[in-house]
């Protein structure tokens, strides 16, 4: 039996691969319990790998360090790969309110937590950790461990351990801080959801509207025309003529009194351009011919897949003159934007495609709209990025006292970010489905929660039982204190809606289970959007605060 004893006790690769496969296993099965909603989630696998190592099944450090680094940097690429597209747009249309209110969250917490360390004279290692799991951000953990072994030469474990004794109370805390804020502040949902309407009205991008052209001064005008006239982004999609025949517009149709116009324009534009045009008229789709079988035109929605597309313009692509079509709209990850010719398009946009049925299949044909190749891995986009990663984040940045990089986290989660919003201009292919990114996101987090649940096991108990129970206290103050201040400032000074406001605070402390929570209360996508429009900063400003705290222990 020496060979059992060994599997699970030597330091063999069978042992270092049994171990993280076992305690990844047990974690994600205990991450399924939940008491009133509420779970601790994929995190089990942190203390499950501290109950392993508490009990001598241990893993060669250098094999656990590897693991460990290269399942954050999975994590964070994957992260930054699929919020870059929205990262910099997070800043318009009332997101900056929103990344100010988080980044003052972000800051406040650590101002918390130094005065924490002042007050009680907890190290700030420790410190470091117990912010990490109050706000239950793991990156912010990685990163402030790889900066003091850097910086140091060694590991403390004392990192990992305020983290995880941290970590529950902080999943908690959020969720009491959004139910505190509900009461206190009497929010009424029935106002929210009048406020939630007129928002998602102004949000609206591509709106669809019939319009009676009337304009005797522009009669006989073509399109092209007409549109520069109005100078506003508008496509004329189809006209009724009178005598109820369908024609498809391009830029050279000219437009008679009485025809009417299948408009789409942004929501903003739409009073404009109908008051321009003539009136407003009650058509359906079906009205406009919408892809009936004896159809002279159709409409179809096509995939782009073809990566030779990747990055080009409309006006590279002359797919009006070649194929007599009319582009509507643009779907980019789930919003509708309007065409235009400067528009740059990308591997998984969803084009609205009006025309004559064979123009619109051939059209299909130089588009890819193969379902099939976008389920194939763009894996040189991965680890190019990874490899550039890597590289800027070993860049020394500062001298103050030891060198402050962006480390293995930051590095390639600003990468990611970059070639997400970027990518395009370099004909890099930076699609990937939804749930590869997730596979590659839970993968790296479930390696990395292990190896650092697996090192942080040794002294663990030893930790909390010597004062360590203060560390519980002090994370669920540096969790609420922030939260409660900037969201109530939120609220009265800036009137933010309490759906809105939710996402912001779980976006703000990247905490899924709150968002979770967040997502059930509210009945609507909109904590989704407040948390997904401050969660690159914030996990930028996580990583970045985390490691120049840890500086202040050098």
């Amino acid at each position: 039996m020496d060979w059992l004893y060994s599997l699970f006790f030597g330091s063999s690769v069978a042992h270092a691969v049994l171990t993280f496969a076992l305690v990844i296993t047990v974690g994600i099965l205990l991450g399924k319990i939940k008491i009133k909603g509420v779970s601790l989630g994929i995190t089990w696998i942190l203390f499950v790998g501290i109950i392993f190592s508490h009990f001598g099944m241990t893993v060669d450090n250098d094999v656990r360090h590897f693991v460990q680094e290269f399942g954050l940097i999975l994590f964070v690429f994957s992260i930054g790969l699929q919020v870059g597209p929205g990262f910099f747009a997070s800043f318009k249309h009332g997101g900056m309110t929103l990344v100010g209110c988080a980044t003052a969250i972000v800051l406040l917490g650590v101002l918390t937590a130094y005065i924490i360390h002042v007050a009680t004279g907890t190290p700030i290692p420790t410190m470091v950790g117990i912010l990490s799991g109050a706000v239950t951000n793991t990156p912010g953990l990685g990163a402030a461990q790889q900066a003091y072994a850097d910086a140091s030469g060694v590991n403390d474990p004392s990192i990992a351990l305020g983290y995880a004794v941290a970590y529950p109370l902080g999943v908690v805390g959020i969720i009491l801080s959004m139910i505190f804020i509900r009461y206190a502040l009497r929010v009424d949902f029935k106002k929210e959801d009048e406020g939630l309407a007129e928002l998602a009205n102004e949000q609206k991008l591509a709106e669809k509207v019939s319009v009676e052209f009337t304009n005797q001064i522009i009669e006989g005008r073509s399109v092209e025309y007409v549109r520069d006239l109005v100078n506003r982004q508008f496509v004329i999609s189809r006209v009724m003529h009178p005598d109820g025949s369908i024609t498809m517009a391009d830029t050279d149709t000219k437009i008679h009194l009485g025809d009417r116009l299948w408009v789409i324009c942004q929501a903003e534009d739409v009073e404009a351009v109908v008051a321009f045009l003539g009136h407003r008229v009650e058509l359906t789709d079906e009205d406009w011919g919408n892809n009936t079988p004896n159809a002279e035109l159709i409409s179809r929605r096509i995939l782009i897949t073809k990566s030779s597309i990747n990055g080009k313009k409309f006006s590279d692509l002359r797919l009006r003159t070649k194929y007599g079509i009319t582009i509507t709209r643009v779907n980019r990850a789930g919003m509708d934007l309007i065409p235009y010719q400067g528009l740059e398009l990308q591997v998984g946009d969803r084009v609205m495609v009006v025309g004559p049925a064979k123009s619109v299949a051939k059209v299909a044909d130089v588009l890819g709209n193969s379902l099939k190749k976008l389920d194939h891995p763009n894996l040189i986009t991965i680890f190019v990025g990874i490899a550039l990663g890597v590289l800027l984040g070993s860049i020394p940045l500062m001298n103050v006292p030891q060198p402050v990089k962006l480390g293995l986290a930051g590095g390639p989660l600003i990468v990611a970010i970059l070639i997400g919003r970027f990518g395009t201009h370099f004909h890099l292919v930076t699609y990937t489905t939804a749930s590869a990114n997730l596979m590659l996101r839970e993968v790296g987090i479930a390696l990395f929660l292990a190896a650092v649940g697996i090192g942080a096991g040794d002294g663990f108990v030893e930790a909390v039982v010597n004062g360590g129970y203060r560390w519980i206290g002090y994370g669920f103050i540096i969790t609420v204190v922030p939260i409660l201040i900037v969201a109530i400032i939120a609220r009265l000074r800036f009137k933010m809606n309490y759906y809105t406001l939710m996402g912001l605070i779980a976006g703000s402390t990247t905490d899924p289970p709150a968002l979770a929570y967040a997502n059930a209360t509210a009945g609507n996508d909109m904590p989704a959007v407040g948390y997904s429009t401050v969660y690159p900063m914030v996990m930028f400003l996580r990583v970045l605060t985390a490691q120049i705290f840890i500086l202040f222990a050098l």
